[in-house]
This record gives structure tokens, C-alpha cells and sequence, in this order.
């Protein structure tokens, strides 16, 4: 294992043992970032991360390397949406036995072809650690003295990071502003899902969940707590869309310092963007301030490094870093080219 022996400057933050260290080849391309798409298609939406455009009977879903948290766009990681999509489109090949996805092809490092799905208004957020740091996580409301969450009751004594009896789903509405905790009871009184749906979707998650738990724990890692969204496709089949298990969707901590450091009140090695998060929160009220710092490049390298670790480790295949003699977007707009016929 090779590792970077750099510390934040920052913030003190370790630079974790990686099977390659690819931090330098990381920072020359530091500009080499797609922040922005444009495929001359009118019928498009812009989320925080990935650009949906509308191709008649399906859509073309680009994932940037926008970096989002508590609602905004924090900044943009280098490969970071190459290895999104990638490390999306393998779990998705990997549970189709659980459920059907929405997967059509994979045009681009970058691109994915998916089928047009009604989404259920609905993020399933399984659990299966307290710990958090953003408002609807859930060591944030129970540090907050808070026993009942999403319709669920939790039990006095829990300590930060710690690991549930059995993994819960604590359901968030998606709505523009602000995604809301919600019960499930309250999901079927609100008209939000139907109860049949609801049933058939929260018993998915949870196989799901524990499916990727057990792919990560063989490969030294803990699959600590993500979100599934689902849809109804044309013909009436629920389907899971979005993205699956992917460090921007999932929160994975490493399994052999783990035990060691919850004993001594340390923070667990994290693969994912819950350091970044923290930063933000520590330099700026990032739900609120109007302008954000921007993010020190040494923390931007960081988190390209480990997304990139988690797919290799995840897949047990080498990430193949893209030819810039054309920028990323000449090069999306190319692959694209017979689906935009």
C-alpha cells in the first residue's frame, strides 16, 4: 500500500493509504475539471452533481465533478464524476439481481443512458451508524436530545459513531428547498408514496443495504449509511435510479483502524466527503452564508485521491485516467453523438 505522507494544513486531516498514490498526477490536473455541460439540447435540468437531458425515450445523465453538501456546491473535484458514474454503473450491474435499475448503456466515463423513470419524491436514507454532520443526519438530532426520528425510537447512551442493532431507513422528502425527515407512516398520509409502493421500495433498500455491506466489508471497508432513490418506468416497474453506493451518495469508513479509533474518540478513516464537510462547517455557516471559502486545494486532491481509492477497492479494477487532448466536454458531446441523432 502506498501512501501520502502530506497533512492538511488546514485541518490536520491524515491522507489515507491508497493502492496507488495518485495525488501528484491529481494536482497537474487540478484544472481538468467539467463543471459545465452543453449538448445543444434545450430539455435539460441541472442538479447539484449530474446534467439530465432529455433524448426522447430516454434521458443522458452527465455527472460532473461539481462537489455538493448542505444544499449548495462546495467545489469541483478532479475525476471525481468519472469515478461517480463508474463506480454507480458497476453496483448497479451488481444488484440487478435485488432489483431492476434504470441503466441503458454507458456512452462515456462520464455519461450514462437511462431509462425515463417517475421518480418517487423520496430519498431512502439507510443508517447503520449514528453519526453525521449535516442537519437531518442522525447524530446531529440526537445530540440534540432528540429520541424519536423519522416515526423511529432510538435508545438513551449512544455514542458518536457507534453501530445500530440493525440498519434503519429514516426517510427525507425531495423538495426544492430543503429535503425534510419524514415517517414512513407520514409518507403514505401525505400522498407522497402509495402504501404498496412504500413497502415494496423500504424492504428493497434494506436488501440493498445489506448487500453493500457485505461487498464492502470483503474488500476492508464499512458501508456506514446511503441514500437509493426509485422510480415507476413506462410500463409500471419500480426501478432504482440515480446512483448506488457511491462515495458521494454513501458514507464508507476503513474497517481495520475502525475499532481502534472508536475506543480512543477518534473520527474513523472516511472515504467519502464527510472531512470536506466539516471543514466548511468549521470555516463558515455553509447552510447560510451567502458566499463560500473556496476549498484548499490540498483537500480537493485528498478527496479525488480517495474516490478513486473506494472505486478500486470496490471493483478490484485500475481507474484509467481520461486523454485531455480533448476537454471533457468534447469529448461527452462526441460519444454522445449517436444517441443525439
Amino acid at each position: 500500500m502506498e501512501a501520502s505522507s502530506s497533512v492538511s494544513s488546514f485541518t490536520m486531516l491524515e491522507a489515507i493509504q491508497t493502492n496507488r498514490d495518485y495525488r501528484k498526477k491529481i494536482q497537474e490536473n487540478i484544472a481538468h475539471c467539467l463543471t459545465k455541460t452543453s449538448l445543444g439540447i434545450t430539455d435539460y435540468y441541472q442538479g447539484k452533481v449530474r446534467d439530465r437531458y432529455n433524448l426522447g425515450h430516454s434521458f443522458a445523465l452527465i455527472t460532473t465533478d461539481r462537489q455538493s453538501a448542505f444544499d449548495r456546491i462546495l467545489a469541483t473535484i478532479p475525476f471525481k464524476g468519472q469515478v461517480l458514474n463508474q463506480t454507480g454503473a458497476w453496483w448497479f450491474n451488481q444488484t440487478k439481481h435485488i432489483m431492476p435499475n434504470h441503466v441503458i448503456d454507458l456512452p462515456d466515463p462520464n455519461v450514462m443512458i437511462a431509462k425515463k423513470c417517475k421518480p418517487f419524491p423520496i430519498e431512502f436514507v439507510v443508517r447503520g451508524y449514528v453519526t453525521g454532520s449535516s442537519s437531518t443526519s442522525l447524530w446531529t438530532i440526537y445530540k440534540e436530545g432528540k429520541r424519536e426520528y423519522c416515526g423511529l425510537s432510538f435508545p438513551e447512551n449512544l455514542k458518536k459513531n457507534q453501530a445500530l442493532d440493525t440498519p434503519v431507513i429514516t426517510p427525507t422528502t425531495k423538495e426544492e428547498s430543503h429535503d425534510r425527515p419524514i415517517s414512513a407512516k407520514e409518507i403514505v398520509k401525505e400522498g407522497w408514496m402509495e402504501q404498496e409502493h412504500w413497502d415494496y421500495c423500504s424492504e428493497k433498500a434494506l436488501e440493498l443495504f445489506q448487500y453493500g455491506q457485505e461487498i464492502a466489508q470483503k474488500n476492508g471497508l464499512i458501508l456506514v449509511d446511503t441514500k437509493y432513490e426509485m422510480g415507476l418506468s413506462d410500463d409500471g416497474e419500480i426501478t432504482l435510479i440515480d446512483e448506488i453506493h457511491t462515495p458521494d451518495s454513501s458514507r464508507y469508513w476503513v474497517q481495520e483502524s475502525f475499532e481502534q479509533r472508536l475506543q480512543k474518540g477518534q473520527e474513523p478513516e472516511n472515504i467519502d466527503k464527510e472531512f470536506l464537510r466539516l471543514w466548511f462547517k468549521d470555516h463558515c455557516d455553509p447552510y447560510n452564508d451567502p458566499e463560500l471559502p473556496p476549498a484548499p486545494e490540498d483537500l480537493v486532491i485528498e478527496l479525488s485521491a480517495r474516490y478513486i481509492h473506494l472505486y478500486e477497492t470496490i471493483t478490484g479494477i485500475n481507474f484509467v485516467f481520461p486523454d485531455f487532448t480533448k476537454s471533457i466536454n468534447e469529448r461527452v458531446r462526441g460519444n454522445l453523438s449517436p444517441f443525439l441523432q
